[in-house]
C-alpha cells in the first residue's frame, strides 16, 4: 500500500489533500495557444496520463479534479493508473451543464449528470460557468441551484460547488444550500482571483464545508516552492490544494515540497541547472 499523503473527509469520503488537477493534461495553460496544444500532444493518449497519474497514486494521492465527459483517453489513462498501483482514484467531475429555466434545459442538464456518475465520479460539481449564471447579488441567492444539486444527490453523487466567483460559497452557506464542498480560486499572485487574496483567504476560514483550492502556482507564474508553501500554510486542516502537473517528474517535486510544508522542514529537491549560479548555490 502506498504511504499515504495527509487526508481530509467531504461529504463521509476520505479523499487525499493533495487533488490532481487536469488542466495539465487536457489542453489548459492559461498561458496561449502554443502551450494549449503542447499539453494535449504530450497527454493525446492514454499512456502518459497514466504514467502521472500513477506518481501521485503511489504518494498516497488518490483524488482527481476534471471535466470527464468526453475524454476516454483521460479515463482510460486513470484505469490504467489504477490497475498497477492497486488503488481506485476518487474522481471529482466538473461538468458544464445547460441551467436554461426550461423542460429542455432541465433534461439536457439531467443527461450531464447522469454521465457523470457513468463516468465513475464520486462528486459532481457543476462548472462555475454554469454555477455563476445562477448567482442574484441583489438577493444573495443562487436561484434555482437545488434543483440541479437534487439531480446529482439522485444519480448518487455527493454535490458540490465551483466557485471563481467567492459570492457563491458566502451565497451558499448564508442559504444551507445542500453542498458538500467548494472549489475556490486561491493563490498568492491573486491570479484570476476577483477579489484580493486576503479576502478570499477570509471566505475559505470562514467556509462552513470544505475547500478545494485551485491554482496554487497561477499557471505557472510562481513556483512551486513559493505557490505550494504559501497554500499550505494559509489554509485549514480540512482544505484542500489541486496541482497541476505535465510530467511524473513535476508531480514528484510537488509532492515533496508539500510534505515538506506539513512537516516543517527543507524539501529535498535536485537545484536548478540554471547558469552562472552564485558560489552558495552550487
Amino acid at each position: 500500500m502506498p504511504q499515504d499523503f495527509p487526508r481530509t473527509t467531504v461529504g463521509g469520503v476520505s479523499l487525499s489533500r493533495m487533488i490532481i488537477g487536469s488542466n495539465w493534461m487536457l489542453g489548459w495553460s492559461h498561458t496561449g495557444s502554443a502551450a494549449d496544444s503542447m499539453i494535449r500532444s504530450r497527454h493525446a493518449g492514454a499512456e502518459p496520463i497514466a504514467a502521472l497519474v500513477e506518481t501521485f497514486l503511489r504518494a498516497g494521492v488518490d483524488t482527481l479534479m476534471a471535466p470527464l465527459a468526453g475524454r476516454d483517453h483521460l479515463l482510460a489513462g486513470i484505469k490504467m493508473a489504477e490497475d498497477r498501483v492497486g488503488r481506485k482514484v476518487i474522481l471529482v467531475d466538473t461538468p458544464v451543464i445547460n441551467v436554461d429555466d426550461s423542460a429542455a434545459g432541465r433534461a439536457e442538464a439531467e443527461k450531464v449528470i447522469a454521465e457523470s456518475r457513468r463516468n465513475g465520479a464520486t462528486f459532481c460539481f457543476p462548472h462555475h460557468s454554469s454555477a455563476e449564471q445562477l448567482v442574484n447579488k441583489n438577493k444573495q441567492t443562487i436561484d434555482r441551484l437545488p434543483d440541479y444539486l437534487k439531480m446529482i444527490r439522485d444519480q448518487g453523487m455527493i454535490p458540490g460547488l465551483s466557485a471563481h466567483m467567492p459570492e457563491l460559497v458566502v451565497y451558499s452557506d448564508r442559504n444551507g444550500y445542500d453542498v458538500e464542498t467548494y472549489i475556490q480560486i486561491y493563490n498568492c499572485a491573486g491570479f484570476l482571483m476577483q477579489v484580493e487574496v486576503e479576502y478570499i483567504n477570509k471566505v475559505i476560514w470562514g467556509a462552513k464545508k470544505p475547500v478545494m483550492t485551485i491554482k496554487a502556482m497561477a499557471a505557472g507564474r510562481v513556483s512551486p516552492f513559493v505557490g505550494l508553501s504559501f497554500a499550505w500554510s494559509t489554509i485549514r486542516p480540512c482544505d484542500m490544494v489541486t496541482v497541476g502537473c505535465l510530467t511524473p517528474e513535476e508531480a514528484a517535486e510537488d509532492i515533496e515540497i508539500s510534505r515538506a510544508a506539513f512537516e516543517r522542514r527543507a524539501p529535498v529537491l535536485e537545484g536548478r541547472a540554471s547558469p552562472s549560479k552564485t558560489s552558495i548555490m552550487k
